[in-house]
């Protein structure tokens, strides 16, 4: 285990957060000088590394069979609805059930009905968790509570595009797992634990709701994301004590707090997603979306739920912590992008033929249209 594993966490009190590590109040520096700088300000550097890489290995396009299994590896326009059904009878119960439903050009109530009775067959109910079947960054997420919210859902939905239905997990507290597995080997490694915070204000029976997230340190600094959600709320003062939650969608461009949470990467845990991943055809790079009770019955690896698996695109997420050092951003990127080569190249010495380029542009664009049209991420 960790060295850091016999080390028990204070737990974070009340309902939202609840099961992670204390999260320590924010007073100066609660946003980094460059945590939303835009992503080529990052991604520089790896590009001109993945191009020597390329030389090195004899081809630029071995990221997109590093899953082989998974559209492009997961690099861009993967199914999330594919990639979870990759799971067998030992994967599959740790993933959180759900369904999917392509919009057609029916009536919003008919749809509606196939998606409650679709539901039904699945056990799920309300509350459930909508998403865009192909999107990133938690673009179109949202909490549906009741029948109305899931009309609107699928009225705002675009046409002859699928989401999914999933169910909303049991615990609040949520991580980024990034995994990583040579064909060859049997055992994997996890190289980054993001603990995901999902930001929130308290009241003091006196403030409105925009005044708490305008005086908050981190959120005034990011309340561009957070007022156009809460628009018909915020002049609504918050009774004391009361917990508000800013942002559902466990995205950091979306306004959710990220923390290294390195310390907790264990044995027992590396040893479940193990057994966990070896039953999901095909996948050997990404990060996990977990769901968990709390973070020592998580280290221990127990008592979580997978809401998606991510692929060859994903980061390691705990560099955008906002202690980072920019340095150990560039580090971290370099480091996984040649894990993300290295794995490539044995899949392709192991037969598998790396999609073109044309394809994986395609893609791209395909991806980047859909996201423009999908509703507001919650």
């Amino acid at each position: 285990m960790n060295r850091h594993a016999h080390n028990i966490p204070c737990i974070a009190e009340g309902k939202i957060n609840a099961g992670m590590p204390y999260l320590e109040e924010d007073v100066s520096g609660a946003v980094s000088s460059y945590e939303f700088l835009p992503s080529w300000f990052f991604y520089t550097p790896v590009v001109l590394q993945s191009l020597l890489l390329a030389v090195r290995y004899g081809d630029v396009r071995l990221p997109l069979v590093v899953n082989p299994t998974i559209f492009l590896s997961g690099m861009v326009g993967e199914s999330k609805h594919d990639i979870l059904s990759l799971a067998g009878p030992i994967a599959a119960p740790w993933i959180s059930p759900f369904i999917s439903m392509i919009k057609t050009t029916d009536s919003v109530g008919q749809q509606e009905v196939q998606a409650q009775n679709s539901l039904a067959e699945a056990s799920l109910s309300f509350p459930i968790v909508a998403k865009p079947d192909l999107g990133c960054r938690g673009v179109g997420v949202k909490l549906l509570k009741n029948t109305q919210q899931l009309k609107e859902y699928i009225a705002s939905y675009p046409d002859n595009a699928r989401f999914l239905l999933q169910e909303k997990a049991p615990y609040e507290a949520e991580a980024g797992v990034f995994y990583v597995r040579h064909p060859n080997e049997s055992k994997g490694k996890i190289i980054s634990i993001t603990l995901k915070y999902t930001p929130s204000v308290v009241g003091d029976g006196v403030k409105t709701l925009k005044e708490l997230i305008e005086q908050n340190p981190r959120a005034g600094q990011l309340s561009h994301l957070y007022l156009p959600r809460h628009q018909n709320k915020l002049d609504w003062v918050i009774p004391t004590g009361q917990e508000f939650q800013l942002a559902f969608a466990g995205s950091h461009s979306r306004g959710s707090i990220f923390r290294d949470g390195n310390q907790y990467i264990s044995e027992a845990l590396t040893q479940k997603l193990d057994t966990i991943l070896a039953d999901v055809d095909g996948y050997y790079y990404g990060r996990l979306d977990i769901k968990f009770r709390d973070i020592n019955s998580f280290m221990a690896g127990e008592h979580f739920t997978i809401l998606e698996l991510n692929g060859a695109s994903s980061e390691a997420a705990h560099i955008w912590d906002r202690k980072t050092p920019l340095k150990d951003i560039y580090k971290t990127l370099l480091a996984q992008y040649r894990i993300l080569f290295e794995i490539g190249a044995a899949q392709k010495k192991r037969g598998y033929k790396p999609p073109s380029l044309k394809t994986l542009i395609g893609a791209w664009k395909e991806e980047k249209a859909l996201m423009k049209q999908y509703p507001m991420t919650d």
